[in-house]
Parts: C-alpha cells; sequence; structure tokens
C-alpha cells in the first residue's frame, strides 16, 4: 500500500480546481500518474470514505474529499466508522489502531471517587 501517495493524490486534489475537474471527468485517468494498487484506485473512484480511512488517510485530508462528493459531516463520521467496522482497524499512519475492536483501553469506573461536583 502506498499511503504517501493515496494522501498527495487528496491533498493536490483538495486544492487544485484543475484537478479537481480532471477528476469528475475521468476519476481513473487522473490517478494514473499516482502510484497506486488497484485498492486504492477502487476507493478513490467508489469514493469509499470508510475504506480510505482503513488505509490510514488522514482525517484532514479525507474530511475536504468527502465534501467535494457533498458528504455531509454526519454520514461522514458514520462511513469511517463504517470503514472500520466492514474492513477492520486503520491499517497504518496516525490513526493506526494497535488494539483489537474489543479491547478495553482504560476501563470505566462507576464510582465517582475524586470527581468534583
Amino acid at each position: 500500500m502506498t499511503l504517501y501517495a493515496v494522501q498527495k493524490f487528496l491533498y493536490e486534489l483538495n486544492r487544485t480546481p484543475a484537478m479537481q475537474s480532471a477528476y469528475t471527468a475521468d476519476r481513473h485517468a487522473v490517478l494514473e500518474p499516482f502510484d497506486l494498487n488497484d485498492e486504492e484506485v477502487a476507493a478513490l473512484v467508489e469514493p469509499d470514505i470508510g475504506k480510505l480511512f482503513h488505509l490510514g488517510v488522514n482525517g484532514q485530508i479525507l474530511m475536504h474529499f468527502a465534501a467535494f462528493h457533498q458528504i455531509e459531516w454526519q454520514d461522514y463520521l458514520q462511513r469511517m466508522r463504517d470503514g472500520i467496522a466492514t474492513y477492520g482497524p486503520v491499517r497504518e499512519g496516525v490513526y493506526a489502531m494497535t488494539t483489537g475492536l474489543d479491547d478495553v483501553i482504560a476501563p470505566v469506573h462507576s464510582s465517582s471517587k475524586g470527581a468534583s461536583s
């Protein structure tokens, strides 16, 4: 996987009107210059926000891509959650998950000991 190439493409798409026009005209053609594998191309063409999040795309970059596709904020967040449920933990990058989905990181205690009222 080439997370750097995916994020580089998205960064350029998010910032460049000419790239946006090219993407709108022919999604596959605009992706050709980037070193992307078939899984990444499919996620960018779809667009599959959940898959891209699972692959490790930074949320700051991804939210602009979602907005470009007119995906509302709540739907964007849900698609990220659905991506984890469907594809598994984030693979790499800043959001990489080092625990299982059901692991408890910090137990929640029901007592209010030490809490100020």
